[in-house]
């Protein structure tokens, strides 16, 4: 089988996520949906933090920067899934589908390294009160959010700029609805062997300790806050269980993506569904509805909405 070099490699071809016209219909519009709901959910958490003076706080600039990556992740597959249903269209070009892949990889890694630096924050803030001012200073802040991004871009890189210069020689069906490193590998005409254990290392394993990390260290915080405390548990909790559900929704499609070992191609497609289309649309719901700051500060800029509305007319 001859080598065929990725210059003139046209295009893959993705798999459809419906074969008949009713299913396409309904997952047009259930992306289409959830799609407005990513935009607009996560776009006003930004606007609420930069725009209220009271949310200039670490915690807040962290859920800004989660926000925005969530709507960055989002935006790497739905958008294009969208015109796929709408279209018919199956496939993509060997360049899209290595921007797809690097982009979900870099606002994966970003979102990763996020919401352990909320985990630090919620822990200082829990446990260590006193010095909260002091050690989530603006410098802290901005460290932490560069360090994010560094890290998301190591972790895309360290995997891109080996796929990249795969040969692909046929076939070029990804066997999903979105281009991913576990699936492209498969289509290169040679030995991936060492190439997935790589890809399953950095993205599995990576999002699988990271994952029991932020668990033991809320279990801690809780523990903690017992120790102290126990009339402050329930706050804590009550504080944390919403961070907790973010790691759960988050990771989980992930360990299953990277890790399972036996992977199908519904199965495969749930979870991602779960991580690029209902993730990012249920973490503003659940930061806003949780938090009694950020809906105070959304009663305020409602307000202030509405009275320009009344001085302009």
């Amino acid at each position: 089988m001859g080598q065929v070099n990725t210059s003139i490699i046209p295009e893959f071809v993705l798999l459809g996520l419906a074969q008949t016209f009713g299913m396409q219909f309904f997952f047009c519009f259930f992306f289409s949906l959830f799609y407005v709901g990513i935009i607009f959910g996560n776009l006003f958490i930004v606007l609420t933090v930069i725009f209220d003076s009271r949310l200039h706080f670490p915690m807040y600039i962290l859920l800004a920067n989660l926000s925005l990556i969530d709507l960055g992740l989002s935006s790497t597959t739905v958008p294009r899934t969208i015109s796929d249903l709408l279209t018919g269209c199956k496939v993509i070009s060997f360049h899209s589908c290595m921007i797809q892949m690097f982009f979900i990889h870099v606002m994966g890694g970003v979102e990763m390294v996020l919401l352990i630096a909320m985990a630090y924050d919620r822990y200082t803030a829990i446990c260590k009160p006193l010095h909260y001012l002091t050690i989530m200073n603006p410098r802290m802040c901005m460290i932490l959010v560069i360090a994010a991004w560094t890290i998301g871009m190591i972790h895309a890189m360290s995997q891109f700029i080996f796929v990249i210069n795969l040969p692909f020689c046929g076939p070029y069906n990804v066997g999903s609805f979105y281009c991913d490193f576990p699936r492209v590998i498969k289509l290169a005409c040679m030995d991936t062997y060492k190439l997935e254990f790589v890809v399953t290392a950095n993205s599995g394993f990576i999002s699988m300790c990271t994952f029991f990390f932020l668990i033991v260290s809320y279990v801690f915080i809780l523990v903690t806050v017992r120790q102290h405390s126990s009339t402050d548990l329930s706050k804590a909790f009550f504080t944390l269980s919403a961070h907790i559900t973010v790691v759960v929704l988050f990771f989980t499609p992930c360990m299953f993506l990277y890790v399972w070992p036996f992977p199908t191609k519904s199965l495969d497609n749930f979870f991602a569904i779960v991580d690029f289309v209902v993730t990012p649309v249920l973490n503003p719901a659940i930061y806003t509805l949780r938090n009694k700051d950020m809906k105070l500060a959304i009663r305020r800029l409602s307000r202030q909405v509405l009275s320009s509305r009344e001085v302009t007319q």
